[in-house]
């Protein structure tokens, strides 16, 4: 190894690397670290039930980069964050390709989970290129843990040329995005496992209003265990990325628990050499009734949050339960297939609702966004009546809202309650864009925005129970407790 080399190395172990880090971390900790909060801090600080919803929009895409990780961050002023580049062969390739067919011309923030070539791939074009052909890397972030392959030597290489901002990165340190909390919270000072680049991958959760991301990396069992000791609850997420590309040595029982996420996606090879995605992963996810995406299948997946509701837009459609991922067809990395919305998660925990008509939705790097989607949501459930609730029926009732910006046609679709009581939306039924419609449990006429259930007794249950709604197909639109 050269001298020079083992200088940049000792720089990335070591302190860090500084060279004017343009959007980088607001403040400097105690060991050169740009660092915000002190190890084992809270993830969330800031508390989404609070305040006003956040303005814009967040969006999380993971690529389809074969057996290999990228992740692109979106903030709601247009600034990135670049998570991993994909396998060496690649050699970047194909993010760079998605990163110009979404008009990103600056990466603010390049992470590198962990020195693994199916991770950092493609680090040493991404950084020419940004560097040579685009408005640059802000800075980049490292764990501290170096690697003897010829790619982590490439990547070293782009970084020292193009003088771009090197941090080490550890527990505790925040990202500075505007209007998004994100903390990273692993690895602790002191690594875990005996300096295991897996273990000890940067582990970053996303926070934007009530809505969540957390992204692993390679993460396996100590590194989990790390993170649920520390933590605890506060590791909740909206959407989980599964760890390790879906192996059985990540995602555990317990993380899954503690996560408690109400979406998974797993990113690895359609006929990955290591098997990936494990049985036993695939298991526990659908024992937890998690919604899976799976890049091999659904392609680059994007979430895309408002602070209240994500939407899940896929290039492809497949099975979402988690055991019957391989049952979709196959599809290659790098495809230029234009992704469509699909389902829309309500943040605060209440269900996953599949969009009725994604064909109006489809978007590509050609063609403008059509906002043409449809969705339904329960804005008011009265269970419990003025008085006596079986004299007072139409003074309980369920109204639900079309927050799309298409027609809603209700026609054939089933309201019922947790004991499956059950009701039938009438033939004709249509709910237009932004309006309201109220379904009362006693009699009276039908019209466009209330209709009468007709039972002679109460349906819900005034200390607590599920308003679920299927559409015409039987599918599960609307699942919601209280």
């Amino acid at each position: 190894m050269s001298p020079r080399r083992l200088l940049v190395i000792l720089a990335v172990l070591g302190i860090m690397i500084l060279a004017g880090c343009t959007g980088g971390i607001s403040d400097t900790g105690t060991d050169g670290a740009a660092a915000t909060t002190a190890a084992g801090a809270d993830p969330t600080a800031t508390d989404s039930t609070a305040g006003p919803a956040p303005e814009g929009e967040l969006s999380v895409h993971l690529l389809n980069v074969g057996q290999g990780s990228s992740t692109l961050i979106i903030g709601p002023e247009d600034e990135t964050i670049l998570i991993d580049t994909g396998d060496w062969r690649d050699d970047g390739e194909d993010v760079i390709a998605y990163l110009e067919a979404n008009d990103v011309t600056r990466i603010d923030h390049l992470v590198t989970t962990h020195p693994d070539a199916d991770h950092i791939g493609g680090h040493a074009a991404v950084i020419e290129h940004f560097e040579t052909n685009a408005e640059g890397v802000g800075a980049v972030y490292d764990p501290g843990i170096a690697s003897s392959s010829a790619t982590y030597e490439r990547y070293l290489d782009a970084v020292e040329e193009y003088d771009v901002t090197l941090y080490r990165t550890q527990a505790g340190d925040s990202i500075q995005m505007s209007g998004v909390e994100t903390q990273i919270l692993a690895p602790p000072e002191g690594y875990l496992a005996g300096d295991d680049s897996n273990e000890n991958s940067i582990v970053l959760h996303l926070q934007f209003g009530d809505s969540s991301f957390l992204l692993p990396g390679d993460g396996e069992a100590e590194s989990e265990e790390y993170l649920v000791e520390t933590y605890g609850d506060r590791l909740n997420a909206t959407v989980l990325v599964a760890g390790h590309h879906g192996s059985q040595s990540s995602t555990s029982e317990e993380f899954l628990d503690t996560v408690s996420p109400q979406a998974a996606v797993i990113s690895s090879a359609y006929d990955s050499q290591y098997g990936h995605p494990h049985e036993e992963v695939l298991e526990r996810l659908a024992t937890q009734s998690i919604p899976t995406y799976w890049t091999a299948t659904h392609g680059t997946i994007r979430f895309t949050s408002n602070g209240s509701a994500v939407t899940v837009a896929t290039q492809q459609d497949a099975p979402t339960i988690a055991t019957e991922l391989r049952m979709g067809d196959a599809i290659e990395p790098g495809s230029e297939t234009a992704l469509t919305e699909r389902y829309v998660i309500q943040a605060d925990g209440s269900g996953t609702a599949p969009l009725t008509d994604p064909e109006t939705t489809t978007d590509s790097a050609d063609e403008p966004t059509e906002t043409g989607d449809t969705a339904l949501d329960v804005v008011e459930i009265n269970a419990d009546a003025d008085g006596d609730d079986a004299e007072n029926l139409n003074d309980e009732y369920v109204t639900f809202e079309n927050s799309g910006s298409e027609a809603l046609d209700l026609s054939g679709w089933e309201l019922a309650d947790a004991a499956d009581h059950t009701y039938t939306v009438p033939e004709g039924t249509v709910l237009d864009a932004g309006a309201r419609i109220t379904v009362y449990t006693g009699s009276g006429t039908n019209t466009e925005a209330e209709l009468y259930w007709g039972q002679s007794n109460p349906v819900w249950n005034n200390n607590g129970d599920t308003v679920i709604l299927r559409d015409d197909s039987g599918t599960t639109v609307i699942e919601e407790t209280y």
